[in-house]
């Protein structure tokens, strides 16, 4: 729900990343303005997360921490998302790190193309050292592009590069638990809605790859991939249906 004059809400999930948070932390609220928020939904974390969230809430009235519902990754978006108040709402993960100019582009995009989603490249690099890039460009590997079969046959959605406007919110949630990717779900109901996604070349964001992201570069099976994308296409249609 939109309220008062915040302009800017950031969605972020956590769950046991205080290794690389405060890197993450920094990175995101040096390039907010006062009247936005980080809003950080924690998914039962055992490790230091939460006390370090509460570090920065102790000093940043941006910063609200919310308790996740504990029910796996896409409730997790869902909650955080349910809970911002800004026009335009940025995701984020909470080992990445966001590059000098990021929100300037992306609110760029969001008002000169009307889109009510906007996806920008990234660049990635191995676990701890962020000048070690092993991939200049995310869109290049992923073949990046909007279009609802074309993202329902090869997903090219990545949540952390992603910013919607808050009246999609209406249309996206509740994130039906069945499906695989929650990027997905946001970027293809932002296709079939009037509005559409754009895709903006230039890379804003240092995505990192380690072994506990919850995402993955490897392919499933064929048969996982095809059940995916049947459960998906079904959701799908329910949820269009629903809002006609």
């Amino acid at each position: 729900m939109v309220t008062g004059d915040i302009r800017i809400s950031v969605a972020l999930v956590s769950y046991n990343g205080a290794k690389y948070l405060r890197q993450q932390l920094d990175s995101i609220l040096c390039q907010l303005g006062e009247q936005d928020e980080l809003v950080i939904s924690d998914d039962g974390s055992t490790d230091g997360t939460v006390q370090l969230i509460e570090e920065y809430q102790s000093r940043d009235s941006r910063v609200r921490l919310l308790t996740g519902p504990g029910q796996g990754i896409k409730k997790n978006v869902e909650h955080a998302l349910s809970h911002t108040r800004g026009l335009y709402i940025f995701l984020a993960d909470q080992d990445d790190i966001w590059l000098e100019g990021k929100v300037d582009s992306v609110l760029w995009a969001l008002r000169r193309q009307a889109a009510a989603v906007v996806v920008h490249d990234a660049k990635v690099f191995a676990d701890d050292d962020s000048s070690d890039i092993c991939m200049e460009s995310f869109y290049e590997y992923r073949n990046s592009g909007p279009g609802v079969i074309k993202n329902i046959v090869k997903n090219s959605y990545i949540g952390c590069c992603m910013a919607v406007r808050c009246d999609l919110l209406e249309k996206i949630l509740p994130i039906p638990a069945q499906i695989e990717m929650h990027d997905q779900w946001i970027g293809i109901l932002a296709d079939a809605y009037a509005g559409g996604s754009y895709f903006l070349s230039e890379p804003l964001l240092l995505y990192r790859r380690h072994g506990g992201n919850n995402s993955s570069m490897e392919h499933y099976g064929l048969w996982r991939m095809l059940r995916n994308r049947l459960v998906f296409v079904c959701c799908l249609c329910r949820r269009l249906l629903r809002r006609t």
